[in-house]
Parts: C-alpha cells; structure tokens; sequence
C-alpha cells in the first residue's frame, strides 16, 4: 500500500519518539522505503525534515543516523522546555477562561485515564502512542490560551526531541506512577490561577532530567 508524504512524514516522527529505532542507530532510506511503498527519495527527503528537526543526525556521504543518547542534550531541551511551557502557562493564566479551564480539564481527563490504566495493566507499549499523544495534548492545553501560534509550534519539536531522549525499553518508556500526581498538581495550579504554583509545578515535574548544579549535587567528603 502506497502511503501519501504527510502521512509517512508522521508515522516516521512517531517511530523516532517511541522507541521504534534505537538512539544513535544508522538508518537507510533505501531500506524503509520498502514499509511504505515509496522509493528511496522519498523516504530522504522526509528524513532530511526530521533532522531540521532535530530527530535525525545528518552528514553528508555517511548518511542518517538517529540523535544518540546524551545527558547534556537532554539537560538542554528540557531547559528549553521548561521556558517555554513556563511562558505559555503565566500568559494562558492571565488571559483564559471558562473555555481554557474546560480544555484543561478534558486533556487531563483523557491523560489520567490512560496513565491509571497502564498503572493498572503494566501495558505501556501497547497505549504508547496514545498516551504520548494524550501527554501532548494536555501540556498544550496549558497553553491554550496564550495566543501565541509559535511557542506552541515551538514547543512541538521540543517535545518530541524530549521524548525521544527519555523514550526507551530501560527507561520503561518514560513511564513513572509520580507523573499521574504531577499532573494534577499542575492542573489545579492552573485552574486556582496561581502563577507561582504553577510553575513550580512545571518545574518539578521535568527537573529529574536536568543535569545536577553545583549548589544540587552531592558534596564529596574532603579526606584529613
């Protein structure tokens, strides 16, 4: 079956952001040309948009290979991450209303039933994308009402680079029963409007994946 560009476009993100390809693996166009009934150029020029977009390395005579694993990476879009979410939720905040909050609510509604049932199950592979594309939709809801079309788009990439750094069988594929509290936290944060409880929600949600500073690190016990 002969898949259009946009759809293949998609599905290749969706591969990079769910584990589908190992981090750092070599990839051949002329090999996954085959998955979706299109030549090899085709599957080229999509894998050289996802590397504008940070899902693919790409040098010139050595080919594709998907982003390696690295902790200063991560440490890097996570901070990005956490500004940008920051500044769509202060200005949603002070800008939303019942529309927003009802937005919120329903995204974080969809959210929670899916990550209680993988509590419950122990399936995560098999709500992946649903539960990435649930996690999505909530976090953008945040920001639903900060009429700022870039930021959102923005936070997009950002976020599927974030996935596909913490996305992996090791990692339980991100999965941790503290994330159902943490959005909630952030949720009633929103909808109390308080900005400061908010983003320290925010905050406290993804800073496990920032790199430790000087004044975060364990000290080391000076021998003598």
């Amino acid at each position: 079956m002969k898949h259009q560009t946009p759809d293949i476009l998609n599905q290749m993100r969706d591969r990079l952001i769910m584990a589908h390809y190992r981090l750092g693996q070599k990839l051949r166009p002329s090999e996954i040309a085959g998955d979706f009934g299109v030549s090899a150029n085709t599957i080229r020029e999509i894998m050289v948009r996802l590397s504008t977009e940070g899902l693919l390395d790409y040098e010139d005579q050595r080919g594709f290979r998907v982003v390696s694993s690295s902790d200063r990476l991560l440490h890097d879009i996570t901070e990005f991450r956490i500004v940008l979410e920051k500044t769509g939720v202060e200005r949603s905040i002070a800008r939303g209303g019942i529309e927003w909050e009802a937005q919120m609510t329903a995204a974080h509604h969809k959210l929670s039933h899916i990550e209680n049932r993988i509590r419950r199950t122990g399936d995560v592979v098999g709500v992946l994308k649903h539960w990435s594309d649930a996690e999505l939709d909530f976090h953008l809801s945040l920001m639903g009402a900060a009429e700022m079309p870039v930021l959102r788009q923005n936070f997009r990439t950002i976020y599927a680079r974030f996935r596909q750094q913490i996305v992996s069988p090791d990692r339980s594929y991100a999965h941790r029963d503290g994330n159902i509290v943490e959005h909630q936290r952030i949720l009633e944060a929103a909808l109390d409007r308080d900005v400061a409880a908010s983003l320290d929600a925010i905050h406290s949600h993804l800073c496990r994946n920032l790199l430790p500073t000087p004044d975060t690190a364990p000290r080391v016990s000076e021998a003598g």
